[in-house]
């Protein structure tokens, strides 16, 4: 896995992003509206996001703690990090598609 050494900020907000990183923490799942797995995972930089995973339109991911994952998705800034969502396709085919791939399953 290729994995950068990129920093991301306000200055990046609502662009798509791609890149990889280590699973530190678990969230449970959120139900408000759309159902979302929740993760966190730590850039090579040390920064940490938030992927945020919509898992009523893709399968969930059988992430653990230390796994590796590269993602490709919207880059939300928050005074935590950021957030990633969008890593999947857009059922309606406006918005840049998303995806997640980990240990060779691509997610999309």
């Amino acid at each position: 896995m290729s994995r950068k050494k990129h920093t991301y900020s306000a200055g990046d907000n609502s662009s798509m992003i791609t890149d990889s990183g280590i699973v530190i923490k678990l969230y449970p799942d959120d139900f408000v509206g759309d159902r979302h797995q929740r993760f966190i995972v730590e850039l090579e930089s040390g920064q940490t996001l938030l992927i945020v995973h919509n898992i009523d339109l893709v399968e969930r991911i059988s992430v653990i703690v230390g796994d590796a994952i590269e993602f490709c998705g919207e880059y939300e800034y928050n005074d935590r990090g950021g957030l990633v969502h969008w890593t999947h396709q857009d059922p309606l085919g406006l918005h840049e598609p998303g995806w997640i791939n980990h240990m060779g399953v691509i997610y999309t």
